[in-house]
């Protein structure tokens, strides 16, 4: 990922805190020289001093059998983005869009059985917990589970290059940055919303 160095981000607590809030990703691999992608919803997790993506995907989906076969795999996660009209710069320029991304490469492996149960217990009790009945792995008939089961292939990519990007305007001046956060709020669309929140956050936090 081509990352500027005004919105390059170096700091691996804020990367891995925006994957774990943003972990829905896209994973991308190829087959035959052709790249394929698949939209997940995955986990973060540390091995001592090693961090792997965890997930699991349909079996009918062809792309797991490239997991193990492919030099590099990319998962991409992504958090608000927003187009930026020039019209709320002080001075003439072009418009441009902000947004957040991480970019991961690492090399794959499929999960065994216990692996898999392991995963999505966690990932169960991650999204349901809090809820009014939660439905948890050990809330679930072992029949329901086994069938289940048969019909996905999990797995984890050792993590071992990170790119990360928050192009947030960092390269305007306060001015335009302030007018920019302004007129975002001002937009009808959720994610130019999310934007503004995004940026008057990373002010407040930084000045």
């Amino acid at each position: 990922m081509y990352i500027p160095k005004y919105y390059k981000v170096t700091n691996i607590n804020e990367i891995w805190d925006f994957v774990k809030e943003n972990s829905f990703g896209t994973i991308v691999t190829t087959r035959k020289g052709k790249p394929i992608a698949t939209h997940l919803p995955l986990q973060l997790v540390q091995e001592g001093d090693t961090y792997f993506i965890t997930g699991h995907i349909a079996y009918g989906n062809p792309q797991w059998r490239t997991f193990e076969t492919s030099e590099d795999v990319l998962v991409m996660f992504q958090g608000p983005h927003a187009y930026i009209s020039s019209s709320w710069y002080k001075q003439e320029n072009v418009p441009t869009w902000n947004y957040q991304a991480v970019h991961v490469y690492g090399t794959a492996s499929i999960l065994n059985e216990e692996e898999l149960k392991q995963d999505l217990t966690s990932l169960l009790q991650k999204y349901e917990k809090h809820r009014e009945n939660p439905v948890l792995w050990d809330r679930l008939s072992p029949q329901l589970l086994e069938q289940e089961l048969k019909g996905i292939v999990g797995f984890k990519i050792r993590v071992q290059e990170i790119q990360a990007a928050n192009k947030l305007s960092q390269n305007r001046h306060e001015e335009d940055y302030q007018n920019i956060v302004n007129k975002l709020y001002e937009e009808k669309d959720i994610n130019s919303q999310q934007m503004a929140q995004l940026m008057e956050s990373k002010f407040k936090k930084e000045n």
